[in-house]
């Protein structure tokens, strides 16, 4: 299960593994690839190295929600809203407070 871009990404962590936007871009490779228990693995260090990183709690929340955990990713969504709030991104706190109604109705 090979990417060039996995590879790539691995890479740049490999040089910089507090870089939080290849965590990211990894985790979300990972989840394209269909590796989710991995792409959680990436979500779960970025929201330990960056927890402002407020776009984590949306992909993340979904992505538990695939898996068929609700609960936490009801739980990661209140994360990522209080964390919006924090930081004052008004379109990240719009995003999350829809995802997480849609899926508490």
């Amino acid at each position: 299960m090979s990417s060039v871009r996995l590879n790539q990404l691995l890479s740049m962590h490999q040089q910089d593994p507090a870089d939080a936007f290849v965590l990211f871009a990894l985790a979300k490779e990972y989840e394209r690839l269909q590796l989710l228990e991995v792409a959680l693995q990436h979500y779960n260090r970025l929201a330990l190295l960056d927890p402002n990183y407020v776009g984590l709690y949306y992909h993340k929340g979904k992505l538990l929600e695939a898996t068929g955990d609700h609960q936490q990713a009801i739980d990661t969504y209140d994360q990522g809203i209080n964390v919006a709030r924090a930081i004052q991104d008004k379109h990240a706190l719009s995003e999350l407070e829809q995802a997480r109604w849609e899926l508490a109705d």
